[in-house]
């Protein structure tokens, strides 16, 4: 991403002069006009790329615009949103559509755009807003006069002793009321899994991707990692997550085992289930603490250690095999021994009550853990995906912490690298996004995705067959970003209520660090545009910024008053909505 922005001064001129008890009149300030622009590649496939172009006016309001730059590699643009936009050779004209002609000084605007590109994608190095150069600056649009300063010296009146009026300007209905006296669960983080089995891991820029919060970083709170039955395999995801830690803010970790080591079981086997001989409970706790004591020791705290990962489901890969009854046991008398974290039952493939009722029901238990877990895995359609009553009465919280879809491949496999696939889109906000909006609503307090890196995931992996690269972020990505990387750990949830107009959102609200945060899903077909956000105090600044088919986490104009910000929220997209007290 690049940014053209220098500084120049800000050239006003008046002149007032007095001749005995006249004054003449003051000659005209000459209309200030400048401009920032921020031009950003938010993906980039071969053959093809999508760019968020964001406009700052630094002048006189506008109520309409054009903004014009040339490419310089043969660029050609395919297709464009929130713009009417035009190109003739090297140069491309974007002008403003009916709902965002207009742009206060210090407002912003933005729309997005595909392209094509043939042997390299260079950004613009120029921009011109209005026939005037985006410099970062103002200046006049007319010369200023050249006429001397006056020799008599203005009057010295006093101002008059009456204070102005302190009536706030009118303010409309809002469709969005935030009320922050009703409060709901602390949130705890969003996140996604590394490797679980293999040499495989996140590079250190990859984690970097995955946790930081800077342009085209993704946000993530909590990295879940495995603990391999083999402590020789553990040194292997060292190195991300320390990276997560110290480069992330307040990322969490969380160790999930998937088997206990084959001699333990009543298999005599990694996979295929099989249970925990109960004369080995004490040295599977003891197993699990070596754990969570060696990641301490290489510098990487691992603040929740489940007991086991899916004691329901059991595959031909590793697994191993419970009962609640047999979880409550095991927490219950050697919990204890697993030091510096904190347990979580149960990880059960659809969050089935019965693996974790039984430790909830009882005191000594219940102590000994700190999470209750759970996949999405058919919970939805079992009813699960709603309050988890006994959790919240023991003060439990609750955490999704696994699900995987790729249904789109259907659709054929090289969708995944085109960020503006239909297919890939729908998924991704009817699914994916809709189920983070329902555990919010449910009062969980973390959603955990599967793997982090796949061609399906947040970041590509670089297969070729699916048309990723490596690394680089995905659409999936950046629409889970509207959650991670603005409803941070120990924001609290908070209720709202809404108009008519905005019935066809599904919108959570936020409090924390001093600011409101609400995610807004509109998987809708028709944009609301001029949605009123009524804030529960002042607002000294808002953002908002939108994923959809065609733009990734851009950012969007908005307009403050008092209490009330007016956003238009796209059509098909998830958005979010920051506003500083």
């Amino acid at each position: 991403m690049k940014r053209w922005r220098t500084n120049a001064a800000l050239a006003s001129v008046g002149a007032v002069l007095f001749a005995s008890a006249a004054v003449a009149a003051a000659a005209p300030v000459a209309a200030a006009a400048g401009c920032s622009v921020n031009y950003a590649v938010s993906s980039q496939w071969p053959g093809g790329f999508g760019a968020n172009v964001a406009i700052t006016n630094l002048g006189d309001p506008l109520t309409s615009w054009t903004l014009t730059w040339s490419f310089g590699a043969g660029q050609t643009v395919t297709q464009a949103w929130n713009t009417t936009l035009t190109q003739s050779g090297a140069t491309v004209t974007a002008r403003n559509v009916s709902y965002n002609g207009a742009i206060p000084t210090n407002g912003t605007t933005s729309f997005g755009f595909n392209g094509s590109w043939n042997g390299s994608n260079p950004a613009p190095t120029s921009f011109a807003l209005n026939g005037v150069a985006c410099t970062g600056g103002t200046a006049p649009t007319t010369a200023p006069p050249t006429t001397a300063p006056p020799t008599t010296a203005p009057p010295t009146t006093a101002p008059p002793t009456t204070a102005p009026p302190t009536t706030p300007p009118p303010t409309g209905p809002a469709d969005i009321t935030v009320n922050s006296a009703t409060r709901y669960q602390t949130v705890d983080g969003f996140g996604a899994a590394t490797w679980i089995w293999g040499s495989g891991t996140w590079s250190t820029a990859e984690t970097q991707t995955m946790v930081g919060l800077g342009p085209n970083q993704l946000g993530l709170s909590i990295i879940r990692t495995g603990i391999s039955p083999e402590s020789g395999e553990w040194p292997v995801q060292v190195n991300a997550l320390r990276t997560a830690k110290s480069y992330g803010s307040d990322v969490k970790i969380l160790a999930s085992p998937w088997t206990a080591p084959a001699a333990w079981k009543t298999n005599n086997s990694r996979i295929n289930g099989g249970k925990l001989r109960t004369d080995y409970y004490d040295d599977y706790a003891n197993h699990l603490n070596s754990y969570v004591q060696y990641m301490r020791n290489q510098g990487v705290t691992v603040d929740v250690t489940s007991v086991q990962n899916e004691p329901d489901w059991h595959p031909s890969y590793d697994s191993m095999d419970w009962s609640g009854t047999e979880l409550r046991n095991f927490v219950r008398d050697h919990g204890w021994r697993v030091q510096n974290t904190e347990l979580m039952v149960a990880e059960a493939v659809n969050l089935n009550y019965s693996y974790t009722d039984p430790t909830l029901n009882d005191a000594t238990a219940r102590n000994n853990i700190g999470y209750i877990g759970g996949h999405l895995y058919g919970t939805e359609a079992s009813g699960r995906l709603g309050p988890y009553n006994l959790a919240n009465q023991h003060g439990k919280p609750v955490w999704m912490t696994e699900w995987n879809l790729h249904e789109a491949d259907g659709s054929g496999s090289n969708i995944w690298g085109n960020p503006s696939n239909q297919t890939v889109w729908n998924e991704t906000l009817d699914d994916i996004m809709r189920t983070v909006h329902r555990s919010m609503e449910a009062n969980w307090t973390a959603y955990i995705w599967w793997y982090g890196k796949r061609y399906y995931s947040f970041i590509g992996d670089g297969e070729s067959a699916f048309g990723t690269t490596a690394g680089a972020p995905l659409k999936r990505g950046y629409a889970f970003s509207q959650y991670a990387k603005y409803v941070r750990p120990g924001y609290q949830r908070v209720a709202l209520t809404k108009s008519s107009k905005a019935s066809p959102l599904e919108v959570t609200a936020y409090t924390g660090d001093g600011k409101t945060t609400l995610v807004i899903l509109n998987r809708s077909n028709s944009a609301v545009n001029g949605a009123v956000v009524q804030a529960p105090q002042n607002v000294t600044r808002a953002e908002h910024y939108l994923t959809s088919q065609y733009s990734s986490a851009a950012s969007q104009s908005v307009t403050v008053n008092g209490q009330q910000v007016t956003v238009n929220v796209g059509a098909r997209s998830i958005s979010t909505v920051v506003l500083t007290h």
